[in-house]
């Protein structure tokens, strides 16, 4: 489905989502699900790098992607983990040496940490799974250092790719990291002088880089972004301080102050975001959104539904336990929870269907046929897709 829909739309301008009918259950799947082309080039580069390998220890930084599935699946081939996402060491440096052979994650990783690898002789380059979205975003994030521009940088602190950003950026130029726009709002009580010096170390502790004095380096400024982040709260927190600029500088001097960096947005996070939007012009009774819990782009995509349908945020099929109760992740609260009677008793039943970037479309399939498989007399998949 997704091919045939690819093929009708190269130029991917139609996001308006798929329904697929079984008869009693009809499915509204998103435009655009699932694996993006860097999660896809970089499991292809892990599977490859255990071909490779043979009879080596075969490192992971942490995780190659937010989704549990795809990881456990990793580590049942033989890949180790050398630390969690949130830092947390498995297997100390000591024990890495240059005969290992250490993958670099698709979220990237830090300089320090590549250099500390490299003074281990280790081969970082062969198997580094880097996103080239990611990396345009380091490149660019370099480059308004190079100009003496500050890079703000839109993200969560503790994600692994804002962190890897964050040591890309702060290498070259002045360097901080928002969170949200409210935190961009706070950033500009600095810019217009209205709060002091001291008041922005202890706001923004751990989010500046070394030397950073907001009364001299908020005055010419770029924002880049942690990819999965949606991307219009990125634009709308680029477009708050574009207008902050000019109303300090005028509009003449803008970009002696503010650098356009729209190039950054990743295509794959926007499409299967805008996909989402469509979704919610349609009439569903439940959506079920499938992907990993601590998946940055895939909890964005949770936050839209919910907006308008009762939303479930499951991170496989072995999470619907029978067609009167489900386990799931309730996002706002951070926990996993029950809900019993989740499937309304209405024919024919309308259900939104999505996946996060970090989400094997095997497993939106089998969410899918589980579901479909309460309901009967329900089509076949072969009639359901000779009808599509």
């Amino acid at each position: 489905m997704k091919e045939s829909r690819r093929l009708k739309d190269l130029r991917k301008q139609d996001f308006a989502p798929t329904v697929l009918d079984f008869g009693p259950v009809q499915f509204i799947l998103a435009r655009h699900f699932g694996f993006c082309y860097g999660v896809e080039n970089a499991i292809e580069i892990s599977y490859r790098a255990l071909e490779e390998s043979a009879n080596k220890n075969v490192y992971l930084l942490s995780q190659m992607i937010h989704n549990q599935e795809v990881n456990n699946d990793l580590q049942s081939r033989g890949i180790k983990f050398i630390m969690d996402t949130d830092g947390t060491q498995f297997i100390p440096w000591k024990k890495i040496s240059k005969e290992d052979v250490v993958i670099i994650p698709a979220f990237g990783t830090t300089l320090e940490i590549e250099h500390l690898l490299l003074d281990k002789g280790v081969e970082v380059q062969k198997y580094n799974t880097t996103c080239p979205f990611v990396e345009k975003v380091w490149n660019r994030a370099e480059k308004l250092g190079q100009e003496n521009y500050t890079i703000i940088i839109h993200g969560k602190p503790k994600h692994e790719e804002t962190k890897a950003t964050f040591s890309h950026s702060s290498h070259k130029g002045h360097s901080v990291i928002v969170r949200d726009m409210e935190e961009a709002e706070k950033l500009s009580n600095y810019m217009l002088g209205s709060k002091t010096k001291s008041e922005f170390y202890e706001e923004f502790a751990g989010k500046f880089s070394n030397g950073f004095d907001p009364t001299q380096h908020l005055q010419r400024i770029g924002v880049v972004n942690q990819t999965t982040m949606l991307a219009t709260e990125t634009q709308a927190i680029a477009d708050f301080f574009k207008q902050l600029m000019i109303a300090r500088f005028g509009v003449e001097n803008l970009k002696q102050h503010f650098a356009d960096t729209r190039d950054t947005l990743c295509y794959a996070t926007n499409d299967n975001q805008d996909s989402t939007y469509q979704l919610l012009e349609t009439e569903a009774d439940l959506a079920v959104v499938v992907g990993g819990y601590n998946s940055s782009n895939t909890s964005h995509i949770v936050e839209l539904c919910e907006r308008k349908f009762p939303t479930f945020f499951i991170n496989s099929d072995s999470e619907i336990k029978s067609r009167t109760e489900i386990h799931h992740f309730n996002y706002p609260r951070k926990q996993k929870i029950i809900t019993h009677e989740y499937l309304p008793d209405k024919k024919p039943l309308r259900i939104v269907l999505t996946s996060g970037a970090s989400c094997p479309d095997t497993l939106v399939d089998r969410v899918m046929l589980k579901l479909a498989g309460y309901f009967e007399p329900v089509k076949t998949v072969e009639e359901v897709i000779a009808a599509f």
